[in-house]
């Protein structure tokens, strides 16, 4: 007889259709290699370290492996430098949403820095709504193969740049017609969020929402500004929460000021393991803060930051915390419902989405040992 706890711990085919929910994942930090290939030929751009889509896939994975930030934020010179035009981010959208549904994804957020994408001409409506298009079309390509999957977008400002207001307008412009929310990224160091609170402010005003990549690879400082000076809804990473978490020899733990009110709050953690690696946020899967912050019901979720760089996708990262913390079926559904409830759709249709696609979807899988073959 096959325990129900046992039957409970994914293989990776059942972590693959398990239903998941994404809130962290940059448009151009996950695009297909060879799709960037085909668009640096159609568009002229010769900058390409390699032009074999395997190759520029094993560049894109190397380069991001520095354990720098910095570095880590260089190869998206790349792929931001093919999509400059109305066709190629329409491409890169519709294969985005694509990509996700086939991985088991129903709801995402997906965003994106519309000035990052002005060099040829394109102005930030045109940026805005050529992504929303591509959106729309991979969605329907998805019902077309039988996965369900929606996608909301959400419009990063540059923080090393002085645009944040103006993309904060924009937001809010289109928060009706695929645009769900607002997001400073960028190198943390030297560019803290309280340099754009004209926005934020302003979007606090409109009653929009935003997230803020903060707690990344500046720490501390960075989460207290965004939470309190900021007023943020959500942590873009905000893995560097552990700072302020102290753990005992007999495994007991303190949680400071900041860590509790985090805690206490449920401020939604966008969390990205492999990602976190790669900067040097985290030294291992193991290591990283994730298994305590799920032991201590932070609200925690699972997310892929950047597919292409990370080598990477949802089903990936929760294969590496299933083997590593292991992890079942249960856990990966308290993930996935932390990161609906986080999420910035209306309240009913996140509720919705739980109780109508996520929550059915796990009990099928859990239920799966019942019908195995009893002779095994």
């Amino acid at each position: 007889m096959v325990s129900e706890s046992l039957s409970t711990v994914p293989n990776s085919e059942q972590i693959r259709r398990a239903p998941k929910a994404l809130l962290h994942d940059h448009l151009d930090g996950g695009l297909r290699p060879a799709t960037v290939v085909d668009l640096a030929r159609e568009t002229g751009y010769d900058a390409l370290p390699e032009t074999d889509a395997d190759r520029l896939e094993t560049w894109f994975r190397e380069s991001a492996d520095s354990g720098s930030l910095e570095r880590y934020l260089e190869t998206f010179s790349h792929t931001v430098g093919v999509m400059q035009t109305r066709d190629a981010l329409f491409r890169v959208a519709a294969e985005c949403a694509e990509d996700l549904a086939a991985d088991g994804v129903v709801y995402a957020e997906v965003r994106f820095a519309p000035e990052q994408h002005l060099e040829r001409g394109l102005t930030l409506e045109q940026v805005v709504e050529a992504v929303n298009e591509g959106f729309r079309e991979g969605e329907r390509r998805a019902r077309e193969a039988g996965r369900r999957i929606r996608v909301g977008a959400l419009l990063t400002a540059m923080r090393h740049a002085a645009r944040a207001l103006e993309i904060a307008e924009l937001a809010n412009r289109y928060r009706d017609l695929g645009v769900v929310g607002f997001d400073i990224a960028g190198a943390e160091a030297g560019y803290p969020p309280t340099r754009h609170l004209d926005a934020f402010e302003y979007l606090k005003r409109e009653n929009n929402h935003f997230t803020i990549h903060a707690g990344e690879a500046f720490g501390l400082p960075s989460i207290w500004q965004a939470l309190q000076w900021c007023g943020a809804d959500r942590l873009g990473h905000g893995v560097r929460i552990i700072d302020d978490i102290q753990v005992n020899d007999d495994d007991t733990v303190k949680l400071g000021r900041l860590a509790a009110y985090v805690r206490d709050k449920r401020v939604p953690l966008e969390l990205c393991p492999t990602s976190n690696l790669q900067t040097g946020a985290a030294p291992s899967y193991a290591e990283h803060p994730i298994g305590l912050l799920r032991r201590l019901h932070f609200r925690a979720t699972v997310n892929t930051d950047n597919r292409l760089m990370s080598g990477t996708s949802m089903s990936r990262e929760f294969e590496h915390l299933v083997r590593t913390f292991h992890y079942t079926l249960d856990d990966m559904q308290w993930f996935t419902v932390n990161a609906l409830k986080s999420a910035f759709i209306p309240f009913d249709e996140r509720l919705a989405m739980i109780n109508e696609v996520v929550k059915p979807g796990y009990a099928a899988l859990k239920s799966e040992w019942l019908f195995r073959d009893s002779a095994r």
